[in-house]
């Protein structure tokens, strides 16, 4: 299991406003700035439930080399998540549905960030119980 992820964005204001915009949906709610020092950068966090895990940090990006898969417990909460993406401002990759290549119980949606990163909304409903599926 992984702790955390730093993404490294090249419009860290933006960055900010478009994940505030969308991580709500997956119940990731908590922000948290981190003044950064001691050659460490600062960093602009994301989390829930007591953990910040998510983290942007300003510099030159590398979309091609990411792609994060955020987790969502219904598939409702897949399709609000794509949804508040589109909204503000990403690019669809595919839309919410069954990723039947994977299995027919993986429910989920990918669409690009400002900076070109790729980002899953993830149901696997073997994994979490079906709240509104």
């Amino acid at each position: 299991m992984l702790d955390h992820i730093f993404l490294t964005v090249g419009d860290l204001e933006r960055s900010i406003a478009f994940y505030e915009a969308v991580l709500p949906a997956l119940g990731i709610t908590v922000r948290h700035d981190y003044d950064g020092k001691d050659g460490h950068p600062d960093l602009k966090g994301f989390g829930a439930k007591g953990r910040i895990f998510f983290w942007l940090r300003q510099g030159v990006p590398a979309p091609a080399t990411v792609h994060v898969g955020f987790v969502a417990h219904s598939e409702a909460e897949v399709k609000a998540a794509h949804a508040a993406a589109l909204a503000a401002g990403a690019e669809e990759i595919h839309p919410p549905g069954p990723q039947l290549h994977y299995d027919p119980r993986y429910y989920a949606a990918q669409a690009r960030d400002p900076d070109g990163h790729s980002l899953e909304f993830v149901f696997k409903s073997w994994q979490h119980p079906a709240v509104d599926a």
